[in-house]
């Protein structure tokens, strides 16, 4: 059962660096008076500072609790190689973590397969078509975004209506690997065919540099099972 979420919740700016902080306060090695001194210089009103420090305890400090396993695993990727890009671990939390960031995310991913870019506002237009046709809408659609170029994952240009993809970031580390695809199975909530996992659009920033069909088969959080001749999906694992 795909868990229980907030049907927006990521509506903040929220740079890699501030991420990184979260991250490196639940790996212990950063402090939360660090990550605080972050957001001090960025001079954040007090409802604006409140709303950012929810979003990184959401991602990092405080996950919910169905997620607090998964994230401890990310932590421990990071301890074990800390070469793995930060930006693979936080897309992860995000995409499992906000529906509304995973589908920010497989739009663009989509949109962009073909020429490398698309226009923002048809980012916009499908997030209307889902979420409502409210400012709301627009703006958090904006702080997705903007978070993902902070990412490294796009470059906004002609003043934000094109977004065009950068260099993919390149994901080495096993468990990264497949704990990034049991991040976006959880987005999904459905299985996913073991043949376009290398190509998933609520992942394009990424390029998962391992044999995946063999990491799936013996993923901690995934299974594998036959559908049809010939066919693999990749399921979270009942104890997932």
């Amino acid at each position: 059962m795909k868990p229980s979420a907030p049907k927006i919740g990521f509506d903040r700016f929220v740079p890699l660096e501030w991420a990184t902080a979260a991250l490196e306060v639940r790996a212990e090695s950063n402090t939360l008076d660090g990550l605080n001194t972050l957001l001090d210089q960025a001079e954040l009103g007090v409802a604006a500072r409140k709303k950012t420090r929810t979003v990184l305890n959401r991602l990092w400090l405080e996950p919910r609790p169905e997620l607090k396993a998964f994230a401890d695993r990310g932590v421990a990727i990071h301890k074990a190689d800390p070469n793995t890009p930060i930006a693979a671990l936080t897309w992860g939390m995000a995409i499992a973590t906000y529906p509304f960031f995973g589908r920010v995310s497989e739009l663009v991913g989509r949109l962009s397969s073909l020429q490398g870019d698309c226009a923002s506002a048809e980012i916009h237009r499908r997030m209307s078509e889902s979420y409502g046709e409210r400012e709301g809408t627009y703006r958090m659609t904006n702080m997705v975004l903007q978070s993902q170029a902070s990412w490294g994952a796009i470059e906004r240009v002609e003043k934000g209506k094109r977004l065009v993809r950068k260099q993919p970031i390149v994901v080495r580390d096993e468990q990264a690997v497949t704990w990034l695809i049991e991040a976006a199975l959880m987005y999904t909530g459905k299985a996913l065919p073991v043949s376009g996992l290398s190509s998933l659009a609520v992942l394009y920033p990424f390029m998962l540099d391992q044999p995946l069909s063999y990491l799936v088969s013996r993923g901690a959080g995934l299974s594998v099972r036959a559908e049809g001749a010939g066919n693999q999906f990749v399921h979270l694992s009942a104890t997932t």
